[in-house]
């Protein structure tokens, strides 16, 4: 432990001292003001070290009292967590509440007690360690979850560009981790599957089922192909998880489909997910919202498949509920009316001149709102010809 004690008196010095060291406290340095302890301070943050543990500080002192000292000390960052104990002979408790309120935690009345510095500084180097230890946790924590946000990026799918095909996706976690996935994967020459979902709840846990999810997402589509079967197998790996857990029970809502660029169809199914958007050339929208209930409610589903063919080019947009919730409404909107017609409509006018996914966000959501959403945010935009 390294404590600073400061007093411009010499004696006083000595005499706190003589008491650190009686206690065995043996690591300390003085300084006969508050102009000189300050320097010292800023000298060891610079040099990027932690320049003490606790100070001892008298309140009346030339230059700067111990009241603008300790102002000081909260204004630095890398001071503001030192613990700053005053030691007078200011009987003035209006004086006293003003060091309290500028950032000191305990005071000591001179002259001074041995058995009560004592233990007000090992109360006071108690908490420092616990503050400190939190400290580090948190930050070990900050550092864990950039990992795990890293590795959870790393299994969305990058962009796909084809002569016939292209997938490209915007994505907006609120946290550091998000409960929202997305992906496709080649079946073959002319059919991809694609995904997009969102697991319930937010946070560490959600995230954790996400990515158990598409730890089996690549064999599940591949292997089962039509969205009927790979939502059903997607269901039997939640109930898998569900059974070992029957206290909490996970869900997710999804939409799968299968697009194939030769026959020119789209087969797919919405598993309780908002609902998606085809849009072709010179036709109204169609909204993808056949299918079933979200994945992990039941242990058995009635799936249905729905089948779409397209003769002009088309854009498919997929999205969370993130984006729903975020929706800005219009002034003059029914009441009755659902937000995903607003985002139909609002989606219709912008979709054929947006390049990419993150343009179309843009378009719909304002920058403030995008920062502030209380959701994640995802949106997949395909495009065939």
């Amino acid at each position: 432990m390294n404590i600073a004690i400061v007093d411009d008196n010499p004696v006083n010095l000595i005499v706190i001292e003589k008491i650190l060291k009686s206690a065995g406290y043996d690591s300390f340095w003085k300084a006969s003001s508050a102009v000189e302890m300050m320097q010292r301070l800023t000298e060891y943050a610079d040099g990027g070290k932690v320049p003490v543990d606790l100070i001892l500080m008298d309140m009346m002192m030339p230059e700067m009292d111990g009241i603008e000292a300790c102002r000081r000390i909260q204004q630095d960052e890398r001071l503001k967590d030192i613990p700053v104990i005053i030691v007078t002979a200011l009987g003035d408790s209006n004086k006293l509440a003003e060091a309290m309120e500028a950032g000191a935690m305990d005071y000591v009345m001179k002259p001074v007690n041995k058995i009560e510095l004592i233990a007000r500084i090992r109360s006071a180097l108690r908490l420092k360690y616990e503050k400190d230890w939190h400290k580090e946790n948190d930050a070990r924590i900050r550092e864990e979850l950039e990992l795990a946000r890293q590795v959870q990026g790393s299994v969305l799918s990058p962009p796909l560009k084809k002569d016939r095909l292209e997938i490209s996706a915007a994505y907006y976690p609120s946290f550091e981790l998000a409960g929202d996935f997305y992906a496709w994967y080649r079946i073959d020459e002319d059919r991809h599957g694609v995904i997009i979902l969102d697991i319930m709840g937010h946070g560490i846990s959600s995230s954790l089922v996400c990515m158990f999810i598409s730890s089996v997402m690549q064999d599940t589509i591949t292997r089962f192909v039509s969205p009927e079967f790979v939502v059903t197998e997607l269901n039997r790996y939640m109930n898998q998880l569900n059974h070992k857990n029957p206290s909490v029970s996970y869900y997710f809502t999804a939409i799968y489909l299968l697009i194939d660029t030769q026959s020119k169809t789209i087969e797919y199914v919405n598993a309780g997910h908002p609902p998606g958007f085809l849009f072709e050339e010179g036709k109204a929208p169609v909204a993808l919202n056949q299918g079933s209930c979200a994945v992990g409610f039941f242990d058995q589903m009635e799936i249905t498949k729905s089948i779409f063919t397209y003769e002009q080019p088309i854009r498919i947009a997929l999205y969370t509920d993130g984006l729903l919730e975020a929706l800005p409404l219009p002034d003059a909107y029914p009441e009755d009316a659902a937000e995903s017609d607003l985002l139909a409509l609002r989606l219709q006018s912008c979709i054929h001149q947006a390049p990419s996914p993150e343009c179309l966000v843009e378009t719909l959501l304002p920058q403030d709102v995008r920062e502030a959403q209380s959701d994640d945010i995802c949106m997949v935009l395909i495009t065939a010809t």
